[in-house]
């Protein structure tokens, strides 16, 4: 008589970090497509998780809330981020660097265009989706302007908490123009060219290069400005124009 086979445990989805990775974004993606057909308010925390294959207990593993679940990936983006700076050579620009980092958030974006494409329709008519996706790219920002400010005070920078928090601002302005134009073309551009011409910008003003040229650059203008806007006044300012 020989011996049954003995069976092999099956491993349950979220035991491994890629195995969360991909039943967050497992959630988002049933998420965003309930949303779409449901609308956001009918559509409730059962329904996204039976939809993903997965309990009610197993989402809120994962999310507080329903508004949480479509930046499934926001969290692992800021690690990554952080990762980076840490790794990030200390001789290199910082603003370089923080540009670098940031462009994470639009590869996230670029990997999973459908997705994208839906959250950013919702985004435009749920206040609710909206407010979060100021706060994602608030807590961004806030990531970038602390690294800064370290650098800049590593370099004895007497202004180094201010000068961190408007990079960072231009750094994020930058990053959201690009992002928005791409979403409402339809993800058909060239995202990673836009990107890398609308950060040039950024570190020709505030980069290495620029404060070795000893000129400061004061321009004032309404927040509402769009960034094409701050961008010719700014590069109007350097040319002494």
């Amino acid at each position: 008589m020989t011996d049954s086979p003995r069976r092999v445990p099956a491993t349950r989805a979220g035991a491994t970090p890629a195995g969360r990775r991909r039943l967050r974004r497992a959630l988002a993606s049933a998420a965003v497509d309930l949303f779409v057909a449901n609308g956001y308010e009918a559509t409730t925390v059962d329904e996204i998780a039976a939809a993903a294959g997965v309990g009610r207990r197993t989402f809120f593993r994962y999310f507080d809330a329903k508004d949480d679940v479509l930046f499934a990936n926001h969290d692992e983006i800021v690690a990554e981020m952080e990762e980076a700076f840490t790794a990030a050579d200390p001789a290199r620009d910082p603003v370089e660097v923080a540009c670098e980092a940031v462009g994470l958030v639009l590869d996230s974006y670029a990997a999973d265009l459908d997705v994208s494409l839906k959250r950013f329709t919702l985004t435009r008519t749920v206040p609710a989706l909206r407010d979060k996706e100021v706060a994602t790219v608030d807590r961004y920002q806030r990531v970038l302007a602390r690294y800064l400010r370290a650098r800049f005070e590593e370099r004895g920078d007497e202004q180094a908490s201010v000068r961190a928090a408007v990079v960072a601002a231009a750094i994020a302005a930058a990053n959201n123009h690009v992002l928005r134009r791409w979403l409402r073309d339809g993800g058909e551009d060239d995202i990673a060219a836009s990107a890398a011409a609308a950060f040039a910008l950024v570190i020709d003003a505030f980069g290495d290069r620029a404060q070795r040229e000893d000129k400061t650059v004061v321009a004032v203008m309404s927040t509402a400005a769009p960034l094409h806007e701050v961008i010719a006044q700014v590069s109007a300012a350097l040319r002494g124009g």
